[in-house]
């Protein structure tokens, strides 16, 4: 993983709640967007919830039964960090 890959990911798992925190998930997520791990819908939903910061995109993907393969890497990386903690 590259350190680019691991800022980005350290910004798309910003805890929801933390002020600006949904713009630092969007601006994450048109990274992996743009290396194709994420498709347009998935991307649209961190768009959406890019003014909502005590809203998880996570959450809403989930809601809307979209993303699931998005969804497994984030649990995963998830995961990792809190085993790392």
């Amino acid at each position: 993983m590259t350190d680019e890959d691991r800022e980005n990911w350290t910004l798309i798992l910003t805890p929801a709640g933390e002020e600006w925190s949904g713009r630092a998930r969007y601006a994450a997520a048109m990274y992996f967007y743009g290396r194709g791990e994420m498709s347009a819908e998935v991307l649209e939903i961190y768009r959406i919830c890019s003014r909502l910061d005590r809203e998880d995109a996570v959450d809403a993907l989930q809601a809307y039964h979209m993303g699931e393969s998005w969804i497994a890497k984030v649990r995963e990386k998830r995961s990792e960090l809190a085993n790392l903690a």
